[in-house]
């Protein structure tokens, strides 16, 4: 959760995304806890993703426990879905719906974690022409998912969390 506010803390209002977060929860958890920090963290407005959901720029969608988030022309899609890398929400859902509905217009970003979800999503990504970031494994209190984006998809970024808001236009 740390990582996640550093990174959110960093974007400004008029930031012109729309920004999906999977954050790997219990079925039980409701997440209302990381919406609020979230909200108090930075300058965007955090809610939970809701199915046939448009969004809308200067959003912080939060995919909702025990549930995977896509993303299809212009909505948000939370369906119950087989778990990926044990887990439901999974990043890989999101980010390979993502790389499909929008192409070179979709930035994944992936942070701390463990095992290797994102990365088979990040292929979607990077083969749709969008842009791969990830948080620099020296950087990362559980450097699994991002050392695995690295070493399996090549990323065109490799940063320290503090450094990912600051790089905009990038973003």
């Amino acid at each position: 959760m740390a990582t996640l506010k550093k990174l959110v803390a960093q974007f400004q209002k008029d930031f012109p995304a729309p920004i999906f977060v999977v954050n790997h929860m219990s079925a039980d958890t409701t997440g209302e806890a990381l919406v609020k920090v979230l909200n108090v963290s930075g300058s965007l407005t955090c809610v939970h993703a809701r199915n046939k959901q448009e969004f809308r720029t200067g959003y912080i969608y939060l995919a909702p426990s025990d549930h995977h988030m896509l993303i299809v022309n212009g909505e948000i899609l939370v369906t119950k879905g087989a778990r990926e890398n044990r887990s439901r929400p999974a990043i890989d859902p999101l980010f390979r719906s993502a790389a499909v509905a929008y192409g070179n217009r979709v930035i994944g970003i992936i942070l701390s974690g463990y095992l290797d979800d994102g990365t088979s999503g990040m292929i979607a990504i990077k083969r749709c022409g969008g842009v791969c970031i990830a948080q620099d494994p020296k950087d990362a209190s559980s450097p699994d998912m991002p050392q695995s984006v690295i070493e399996n998809v090549g990323v065109d970024y490799c940063l320290p969390v503090a450094q990912m808001g600051h790089s905009y236009p990038i973003l």
